[in-house]
């Protein structure tokens, strides 16, 4: 009998199921490549279109808004720099208000004069004190009033608005209330209750200068840390204390394991801020007891002031200053290191 010869896998028909037999893409390398391209206007395209007008989009605005922020950062640059530049350029020169004609280059002669003056060491320790004390008193005096303030009394909102109005009052105004109106020994508040009770009146400002600074200071920032503290407070949940209370715990144990880690971020803060600012204090120096006696209650700061201006002595009052900044940094470096640890906790 004769052989019939089928046809070739994958070409011809397959006329018994009467359905075509696909080919094979290997022998079609052209249909291969038409399907690997997306078509015309469908999904591929349409995403790869819509991700480059959005890159476009987002670099237009970015480039936007430096343009935009371009000026406030140059104006930032030029009130920061040039003010250190001028003071690092001053604290190498022999420049006296006194005779402003004779100038020279100094060298390290204006570094080496402030640092080895005596009383340098003194108003580094006065600084540090100024600063602890005020803390101290803020952050604990400031959780009490949190605490007191917190609880439903009758006038709530006056009280508050009492305790923080304090941190209103200018710094020289403060300064003056405190001197002349309560601690001057003539005719002061404490001077007259001295007097009631047949006691000598005390002289705040010669005999316990620095005390009486740290005193005024700390009543112009104890509402501050108080605003933060009763806002931190209010923030902790009442279903913690109502459980802590059935469990048994008195007041002191829930204020130690409940309220007071609750707390610990804002205390952070409170201590970062108020640094940073009690460094620099000046105004209620220069009003009270004008760093004195001697240099009983000078800081730093008006260390700066006293060699820069009232000595006429602007080369060592710059090297003064260029110390006190240098001095700040270091704090806030280790300051900010303490913070973050807290903050991450």
């Amino acid at each position: 009998m004769p052989q019939i010869t089928s046809p070739l896998r994958g070409e011809g028909t397959n006329r018994d199921r009467g359905a075509m037999v696909p080919r094979s893409p290997a022998h079609h390398p052209a249909t291969t490549t038409a399907v690997a391209l997306p078509l015309r206007g469908g999904k591929g395209g349409g995403s790869l279109r819509h991700t480059g007008i959005t890159s476009m989009a987002t670099a237009q605005t970015r480039t936007l808004s430096r343009i935009m922020m371009a000026p406030a950062v140059i104006v930032l640059l030029i009130w920061m720099i040039v003010p250190l530049v001028m003071t690092l350029w001053f604290s190498f020169q022999n420049y006296s208000l006194i005779n402003p004609m004779m100038t020279g280059f100094a060298g390290w002669a204006n570094y080496i004069y402030v640092i080895g003056d005596p009383s340098f060491t003194q108003s580094l320790v006065n600084t540090l004190i100024l600063v602890g004390g005020v803390l101290a008193i803020t952050v604990i005096g400031g959780t009490l009033l949190a605490l007191l303030l917190d609880q439903p009394i009758w006038g709530q909102g006056i009280l508050r608005i009492l305790v923080i109005s304090p941190f209103f009052v200018m710094p020289p105004v403060a300064a003056l209330i405190w001197k002349n109106g309560f601690m001057h020994p003539g005719y002061g508040m404490l001077g007259h209750l001295w007097k009631a009770f047949g006691l000598q009146p005390v002289d705040w400002f010669n005999q316990y200068p620095l005390f009486s600074v740290i005193v005024i200071v700390a009543w112009q920032w104890l509402p501050f840390a108080t605003l933060i503290l009763l806002t931190a407070l209010q923030s902790l949940s009442e279903e913690q204390r109502e459980a802590a209370e059935m469990d048994g715990a008195n007041a002191l144990n829930r204020f130690y394991y409940i309220i007071l880690p609750h707390m610990a971020r804002a205390i952070t803060i409170v201590i970062l801020i108020q640094t940073i600012f009690l460094l620099g204090i000046f105004a209620e120096i220069r009003v009270t007891t004008g760093g004195g006696p001697g240099y009983a209650s000078t800081n730093i700061t008006f260390l700066v002031f006293r060699t820069g201006i009232l000595s006429n002595d602007i080369g060592a009052g710059s090297a003064g200053g260029v110390v006190a900044v240098i001095i700040a940094n270091i704090v806030a470096f280790f300051l900010m290191r303490a913070v973050g640890k807290n903050l991450d906790a």
